[in-house]
């Protein structure tokens, strides 16, 4: 095996995000991850005590990318629509970019998580859910809102990445037009 520079731990999340990108969690093994990196099979236990660890940490990475996203765009300042449609267009563009992390990212998240990853994830949700509680009261129950927006924005993000959106539907404009239509509806409740 080659001596190995660097940050091995990174590189093996780096690595182990491209396998779940091109051939799914499934494929993902700690040994197979050593040999596409030249170390010895035992080299990645040093960062992750096994498949779970690495799933778990790769899901966290995940949680705090989006978090980062939705953060700048909640930040960014404007209206309160302005920012909820950024929000939304960091949401749907994370997911359409990295669909299988994603999935990973929830999956991991619903089954009795690790700490780092249920914080990472709380983090993410507090972002979008102190962005509804700043409304004004425009949009009735935050919480409730919010399910209904990620449903919606999952679902445009759903059709970007299986390609089923028709070439005249471009996804920031469906989102900018989803957010419209929920914040009219909610309004009129």
């Amino acid at each position: 095996m080659a001596y190995h520079h660097g940050n091995l731990r990174s590189e093996l999340l780096a690595r182990a995000e491209e396998v779940v990108a091109t051939d799914g969690a499934d494929a993902l093994s700690l040994r197979s991850l050593a040999r596409d990196l030249g170390v010895s099979h035992a080299a990645p236990s040093r960062h992750f005590a096994d498949r779970t660890a690495l799933l778990d940490a790769l899901a966290t990475q995940g949680f705090g990318r989006l978090e980062a996203a939705l953060e700048a765009a909640v930040s960014s300042g404007g209206t309160f629509e302005e920012r909820l449609r950024g929000a939304s267009l960091a949401y749907v563009g994370f997911a359409t970019e990295h669909p299988a992390l994603l999935e990973l990212m929830y999956a991991r998240k619903h089954r009795d998580p690790a700490p780092e990853l249920r914080t990472a994830s709380d983090a993410c949700a507090r972002t979008l859910l102190g962005l509804l509680a700043d409304s004004g009261g425009a949009i009735g129950d935050p919480e409730r809102f919010g399910v209904i927006l990620l449903a919606c924005l999952q679902g445009i993000a759903t059709f970007v990445a299986g390609d089923g959106l028709p070439p005249e539907h471009r996804p920031d404009e469906l989102v900018a037009d989803a957010v419209q239509r929920l914040l009219r509806g909610s309004r009129g409740c």
